[in-house]
């Protein structure tokens, strides 16, 4: 067992592809924490989704043994953590399990704006910082420039920075000297009561609910009766483990150490991700102070193609929750689309990897509503309330004024790129607040509305700046906006699913829009079906769906026919009234994705 003084608790951290999960690839490497035939790239990253995308998207800790070049041995745990604005609750909870943090910039790239917003986020709980230049291999790097913009911009010391290059393993043993030589040990007293920090959990279909622990002071061994605090329930140790990155069962972990713990847990609820675990026989007069809750941002339903499908969904996301503290659900019902559930996510990726989990680990066929974010709405008569589903919004008569939530948004640009995304800015009714310059970089500061960012204006600033643009943002309150609701009328009948709110100036364009969409969408009936997009009772946009005209005047031929072809025409005419008024349009499936992609295309 390791002294507490030879123990490096530390993060990763960086914007998204500046080589974090390759940089701890070759650290598992140098330490000898896998062997040559067991490593494959990006080895702690072990979802298939994030080997597809190559980003990560869960934080991933690996335990490892490091002797210096003074030969004292060295035990390192490390957290690599995610670099999308999606993840950064992820980055926020292991941030809090270390005590410093390796910073990565891309030495071809500079720094970025999540490299802004992840060190922001160390700097303020007292983080040593290590800056690393990554990619040094790369013909396009330039140290020298990377280095002021770090001081520039971000404003800590580079003295002590490390030039390496995660693909050839190039200064890697420097970063590991840089890690024992300058990252401060954790405080933490062995010999004092129980006090463990839950850092993470999931859900193991063998072994129950795993649960990642940081401890604080004292020790955790097997058969240990512990105690959750924010539940008062208690449970005993089955299995200590350390991730080496394989699962490895030890004796005990001490103050100090990152490791998990089995208990035998079955329920998902009763884990909490910043909860503090004590001895059951000494328990603790104060909990730690945990971490500070998640608010989602965006809002949709998700929605089962197979009604039978419900239950099986909702285990889903209770097992997905408990693997991703900051997204949450509740039920919701659909006259269009029957059962399902409101969730909440930190974005349109978060949303994007949970529906994405939800098809391929539990064999789920899912219908996604609109996404939309939280207005709050002021009524006549001084009650406030949070609107999450557009189609529960109360009648516009008893409405004073409605407040949506706005950001503050750090863009980070070549300069040639700057008019272009002045322009994108102002059209999503933006405010600029600050430009300043680092070299040929341009750092733009503005306050947008949350509802214009949220659909597709990273994919714009990616594609307008050649993929050079970095976008990071923070929310900053509610503004009062001249929103309305876009109901969807399909057959003179409300489609609650197809919703929206929306600002006033855009709602007629849009309502067309919707209205073209659905009409290539929906198939024809016996009947005519009208399509109208609608402001409360007033009519903005309209398409008709043809209905099927069968020919019934082919047989009539001779005397008289004049008359009887009237007669025929006449019935036919009542009978596709009626068939108007009683016959059911169903909406397929495609008509929901086809409107929820129109606001990613337009």
């Amino acid at each position: 067992m390791s002294s507490i003084d030879h123990i490096r608790n530390f993060s990763i951290i960086a914007h998204i592809d500046h080589g974090k999960s390759t940089i701890a690839d070759r650290i598992i490497q140098k330490c000898g924490g896998l062997s040559e035939r067991e490593m494959k790239d990006q080895v702690l990253d072990s979802m298939d989704i994030e080997r597809e995308r190559g980003i990560t998207i869960k934080a991933q800790t690996v335990r490892l043994s490091y002797k210096s070049r003074d030969g004292k041995e060295y035990i390192l745990n490390i957290i690599d953590t995610p670099g999308h604005v999606d993840f950064s609750y992820e980055v926020s909870r292991s941030l809090y399990a270390c005590e410093g943090s390796i910073l990565i910039v891309d030495s071809s790239q500079g720094v970025e704006a999540q490299t802004l917003a992840n060190v922001y986020q160390a700097l303020d709980i007292e983080h040593e910082i290590v800056p690393v230049l990554n990619k040094i291999d790369l013909p396009a790097s330039d140290i020298e420039k990377t280095t002021k913009q770090i001081e520039d911009v971000i404003g800590i010391e580079t003295t002590n920075s490390v030039p390496c290059s995660g693909k050839t393993g190039e200064g890697v043993e420097e970063i590991l000297e840089k890690i024992v030589k300058i990252l401060p040990p954790p405080k933490g007293i062995k010999s004092e009561l129980l006090k463990c920090l839950l850092v993470d959990s999931w859900y193991d279909s063998y072994l129950g609910v795993v649960i990642l622990v940081r401890v604080i002071d004292g020790y955790i061994k097997k058969n240990m009766k512990i105690k959750m605090m924010s539940n008062n329930k208690e449970y005993e140790v089955e299995r200590v483990g350390v991730f080496t990155p394989k699962p490895k069962d030890v004796n005990e972990l001490g103050a100090g150490e990152i490791g998990f713990i089995i208990t035998g847990i079955k329920n998902l609820s009763e884990t909490k991700v910043g909860d503090t675990i004590c001895d059951s026989q000494k328990p603790l007069k104060e909990a730690l102070p945990g971490f500070k809750p998640s608010k989602p941002v965006v809002f949709c339903g998700l929605f089962p193609v197979d009604s039978s499908e419900y239950q099986k969904l909702k285990d889903g996301l209770a097992k997905l929750q408990l693997n991703d503290a900051s997204f949450s659900f509740e039920a919701e019902s659909s006259s269009a689309l029957g059962l399902g559930f409101r969730c909440g996510f930190l974005g349109l990726l978060h949303l994007e990897i949970i529906s994405q989990r939800l098809e391929r680990e539990f064999d789920i066929n899912l219908l996604t509503t609109t996404p939309g974010v939280v207005y709050k709405v002021h009524l006549n008569n001084g009650k406030i309330i949070d609107l999450q589903n557009p189609s529960t919004l109360p009648d516009p008569t008893h409405i004073k004024l409605i407040e949506e939530p706005w950001i503050k948004a750090t863009i980070i640009t070549p300069d040639q790129y700057l008019g272009s995304i002045i322009k994108i800015c102002q059209d999503k009714r933006g405010v600029q607040t600050n430009l300043t310059y680092s070299g040929n970089r341009a750092v733009l500061n503005y306050e947008l509305p949350l509802n214009e960012v949220v659909f597709d204006f990273y994919d714009r600033l990616k594609s307008m700046t050649s993929g050079y643009g970095s976008f990071d943002y923070e929310i900053i309150g509610y503004k009062e906006g001249d929103l309305v609701k876009l109901s969807i009328l399909v057959n003179s009948e409300h489609v609650d699913a197809l919703s929206m709110m929306i600002h006033k100036e855009f709602a007629q364009s849009q309502g067309r829009v919707v209205c073209e969409k659905l009409k290539d969408l929906i198939p024809r009936h016996n009947f005519m079906i009208p399509i109208q997009a609608a402001i409360g009772g007033k009519i903005i946009a309209r398409e008709t769906i043809k209905g099927y005209k069968k020919d019934v005047l082919s047989k009539i031929h001779g005397g008289g026919a004049l008359d009887r072809k009237r007669k025929l025409l006449d019935k036919q005419k009542k009978g596709k009234t009626r068939a108007k008024q009683f016959g059911k349009v169903e909406i397929p499936q495609e008509a929901f994705i086809g409107v929820l992609r129109i606001n990613k295309d337009n």
